[in-house]
């Protein structure tokens, strides 16, 4: 059967589309909460910092230069690439060949690090004289079970070959031949990835990365004509790639960007995969990425009613990357363009790519033709024919666990404790908590309230926390108070809960429920799309983050207030008692910690961006020496290295385990 070229790209994209309704469908929000309103005020304040952070405050093409090099390290550490991983073999096979008329395509795999593959379909013409430019073709969300999304692209690599490219089609680790999981955050529930670091996105940019590699190694390709280009999650793909690598001569992302007014305002994110998505730790305005091409050609392709990239955001963004552009006096080397209809492929976008591809990598600014070629069936191109020539030794699937390497913090040296922790301090401040001030500011005491009995507390911007009435007042003259700090689904009820009152003390004794917490003012859950989850890492934020910042504060208003109690305590219970032990990293006022039932690791929470490319739950516990921590059935044999730490600061004595 013989489709029309466009028909066919259609097939594929009608797919990415109908997956992404289903997706917006589903993100469908039930009836609001209470905390609702008080935390959008919130994503949007912050949206709205990092909205002005234009070119990272670049005027001149002097000050953008002098950031490129620190702007590319972030960029490479925001993906989980940095330091970035070492250019392992590819070990590069072709498994078959095809041939439609005129066109060879090969069916090849590579590894893109040890036992990570990346299946793909190469097309070349069947007679080459002399070294081709080259494309990458990245794909989207275009689902083709067994035998890879690459086989939905099939007519893109078909017209490039056909005219005078090398084109390379590679499947996504989410749908590809050897398949791993790219919805890590949006379905799956592996918070874990924002504590590791770790995102899809670096897996398919690093991925790019090699297949340049690969294709530069060829003897038919030459290496100073190498193009990129894809739709939807390939558009994405598309500016990660040519973002971190230069060899990239021409890009051409379709449907692939938006920025942080539509993804995290308007709840755009909510129709997009985690591929689409990098951790914001650096607070970028979002268009920084895209920058990072210039002054390369860039032609930024959408649609008008495509609804997962709204036109106000690809106004915006063209308009800043034309700023870019033109700090190099290059202006027409960035263009935009806008076909009319939804999140699909149209002729008139496929000849728009053509044509500035055209352009830029041969020279040719003649007219461009679309073409009609015959489909092949998805079985056909397989690089792994049967299940059982899939090598079993691939790291596709559980790829996230070692992509993004973990800290492994030794030991403090016996006299260089204070050295140790501030070298953890720097690295905490330079990740997790990059926005903490020296000193977290008091909370700012508002409205009595009823039902819990307590009062509210502004910690940050818009969010209020409630501090309970005390549920144990104490003895008059007590001089050490003792704040319980609870965790999401606690209720904070009128008594000392069974579990913290071993550790009550004769002082007076409070609840707080931070932001997001069923006890007052709690957030919307829904799963997917977990908008708020997965919205605050593109502010470079987590919701455990900003329970630090409310524990923080809470703490140092009521030592402030100076009712009699001048210390205080903190006590939590597994996640909870964590927060409030980083809360006394940050905040001098606290005196003891008590922490119930800990969890071993940031993989099991609390949930802070990139933590564990630092440090995990037993050092950071350790760097509270020499305050007092008590450790309360802390079964695992991994806080023996917290014991060690205290001892080795001189501060055994203070550390205690019940």
């Amino acid at each position: 059967m013989r489709i029309p070229v466009q028909s066919a790209a259609l097939c594929g994209a009608l797919i990415s589309l109908l997956l992404a309704s289903a997706a917006i469908a589903r993100a469908e929000e039930p009836a609001a909460k209470p905390g609702d309103e008080q935390i959008e005020a919130y994503l949007k304040q912050e949206t709205a910092k990092l909205s002005e952070r234009v070119l990272d405050g670049a005027k001149s093409r002097e000050e953008w230069e002098a950031r490129r090099p620190r702007l590319r390290q972030e960029y490479f550490g925001m993906l989980g690439l940095w330091p970035l991983p070492e250019k392992t073999p590819l070990n590069a096979m072709v498994t078959g060949t095809l041939e439609r008329g005129e066109v060879v395509i090969e069916k090849l795999h590579f590894q893109s690090r040890p036992k990570l593959y990346v299946t793909g379909n190469l097309y070349r013409p069947k007679k080459v004289t002399g070294k081709l430019p080259a494309i990458l073709y990245v794909c989207g969300h275009s689902d083709r079970g067994r035998d890879g999304n690459k086989t939905a692209h099939q007519d893109q690599g078909m017209w490039f070959a056909s005219n005078g490219y090398v084109c390379l089609v590679i499947d996504t680790l989410q749908l590809g031949e050897v398949a791993g999981k790219h919805h890590g955050t949006y379905k799956l529930g592996r918070w874990w990835w924002q504590s590791a670091g770790y995102t899809p996105a670096g897996v398919e940019c690093w991925n790019g990365v090699r297949a340049i590699d690969y294709l530069v190694g060829r003897p038919d390709v030459d290496a100073e004509r190498i193009g990129v280009t894809g739709i939807s999650g390939g558009g994405a793909a598309t500016i990660w790639i040519a973002a971190a690598d230069e060899r990239v001569k021409c890009a051409v992302p379709v449907s692939g960007m938006s920025d942080l007014e539509c993804y995290v305002s308007h709840k755009v994110i909510n129709g997009h995969c985690d591929c689409m998505l990098l951790y914001n730790t650096y607070g970028w305005e979002w268009t920084t990425i895209a920058a990072l091409i210039a002054p390369r050609p860039l032609l930024f392709a959408n649609s008008d009613a495509d609804s997962l990239f709204p036109m106000d955001g690809n106004r915006r963004i063209i308009d800043r990357l034309r700023q870019a552009y033109k700090l190099y006096d290059k202006p027409d080397l960035v263009d935009d363009y806008v076909s009319k209809g939804g999140h699909a492929y149209r002729p008139d976008l496929r000849i728009a790519v053509f044509r500035w591809i055209n352009k830029h990598l041969k020279n040719d600014v003649g007219p461009v033709h679309d073409a009609e070629y015959e489909s092949i069936p998805g079985a056909n191109l397989r690089v792994f024919p049967d299940d059982k020539d899939i090598t079993a030794n691939a790291l596709n699937g559980k790829i996230d666990e070692t992509f993004v390497a973990r800290a492994e913090a030794a030991l403090p040296k016996e006299g260089e404790f204070t050295e140790w922790k501030r070298g953890l301090m720097k690295g905490l401040r330079e990740r997790p908590f990059r926005d903490f001030p020296d000193r977290v500011s008091a909370a700012t005491r508002g409205k009595a309230v009823d039902s819990p009995p307590g009062v509210l507390l502004r910690t940050e911007g818009p969010i209020d926390v409630l501090l309970s009435d005390p549920v144990q007042s104490g003895k008059a003259d007590a001089k050490t108070g003792l704040l319980i700090v609870l965790n999401g689904d606690e209720r904070a009820g009128n008594a000392v809960p069974e579990w913290a009152k071993p550790y009550a003390g004769d002082g007076p004794v409070c609840l707080l429920a931070p932001r997001g917490s069923a006890a007052y003012l709690p957030w919307t859950r829904k799963s997917p799309p977990n908008y708020l989850e997965r919205s605050l890492p593109l502010l470079g934020r987590t919701e455990d983050e900003g329970k630090v910042w409310d524990t923080a504060a809470t703490c140092r208003r009521l030592t402030e207030d100076d009712k009699g109690v001048r210390e205080w305590r903190v006590i939590g219970r597994g996640q909870a008692g964590v927060i409030a032990a980083y809360a006394a990293l940050f905040e001098s006022s606290i005196q003891e910690v008590i922490v119930v039932d800990p969890p071993a690791s940031h993989s099991e929470g609390p949930i802070f961006l990139g933590v564990l490319r630092v440090l995990d739950v037993p050092e950071a516990l350790g760097m509270l020496a020499p305050v007092p921590l008590t450790l309360v059935d802390a079964k695992d044999k991994t806080f023996e290295r917290t014991a060690q730490i205290y001892k080795i600061a001189g501060a055994g004595e203070q550390f205690h385990r019940k």
